[in-house]
C-alpha cells in the first residue's frame, strides 16, 4: 500500500501564492506519475498538473504560467502563483505505479479577500 500525506493548503488573498506538499510512503515501488487533482463544489475532479518519472510535465490551460509542479525523490510539489478566486478547490495528490493508483485525503485551497 501507498500512502499520500498532503500539506500546504490553507485562505490566501487574490494574488497571492501556496506551496502543496504530498509527500509518498509504503510500498511505492516503480513510480510513473505524480501529480495534483482539484475538485471545486459542485464540479468534477479535474486535473491540475502531473509530473511523469521521466521528468515530463503536464499543466491544466488555467494553470499554465501561474503554477509549478516538481519532484523530489518520493514528495511532489506544487507551487501556486498569481491566485485567483477560481482556483478555491479541495486540491488531491495521487500516484501511478504498476500496483494502480492512489490518492490523498486532500487539502483545502481557499482564494478570498
Amino acid at each position: 500500500q501507498v500512502q499520500l500525506v498532503e500539506s500546504g493548503g490553507g485562505l490566501v488573498q487574490p494574488g497571492g501564492s501556496l506551496r502543496l506538499s504530498c509527500a509518498a510512503t509504503g510500498r511505492i515501488v516503480t513510480i510513473y506519475v505524480m501529480g495534483w487533482y482539484r475538485q471545486a463544489p459542485g464540479k468534477q475532479r479535474e486535473l491540475v498538473a502531473s509530473v511523469t518519472s521521466g521528468a515530463r510535465t503536464n499543466y491544466a490551460d488555467s494553470v499554465k504560467g501561474r503554477f509549478t509542479i516538481s519532484r523530489d525523490k518520493n514528495t511532489v510539489y506544487l507551487q501556486m502563483n498569481s491566485l485567483t478566486p477560481e482556483d478555491t478547490a479541495v486540491y488531491y495528490c495521487n500516484l501511478a505505479n504498476v500496483n494502480g493508483a492512489y490518492w490523498g485525503q486532500g487539502t483545502q485551497v481557499t482564494v478570498s479577500s
